[in-house]
């Protein structure tokens, strides 16, 4: 089994995506970073990562239908939303969506890492 978890970032904004990547690299294998919502699936089936972190306002593709097709592709496979400003219709809307939680961009970090451990650890068990 691998020590780390493998973590697939999907943000537009390169500044977001980078500081993500720095911050989630202490803890996980980010193992790829993409832009644009047409790539992420393909990304998550290639790069095979155990927790995607999506961005919900992509270019070309919503987050939750990211969320919805990846869930769809492989039941197992965590997604966890992000965005600017979270309240309880996205909460719902993502749940539906099958993601493994939400997360407020600016309060990513260390909250980000605590549940991708839960969510790798989970799948170890299961």
């Amino acid at each position: 089994m691998q020590s780390r978890p493998r973590v697939l970032l999907a943000d537009d904004h390169p500044g977001v995506l980078k500081a993500l990547e720095r911050v989630l690299s202490l803890e996980c294998d980010v193992v790829g970073v993409v832009a644009d919502g047409n790539e992420v699936t393909a990304a998550a089936a290639r790069l095979q990562p155990v927790v995607t972190v999506v961005d919900l306002n992509l270019p070309n593709l919503s987050g939750l239908e990211i969320c919805r097709q990846i869930v769809q592709t492989n039941p197992r496979a965590k997604v966890f939303l992000m965005t600017v400003t979270i309240d309880d219709w996205l909460k719902s809307a993502a749940l539906t969506a099958g993601a493994a939680g939400c997360f407020p961009k600016l309060e990513a970090g260390n909250t980000m890492i605590e549940a991708i451990q839960g969510a790798w650890a989970e799948g170890a068990r299961g």
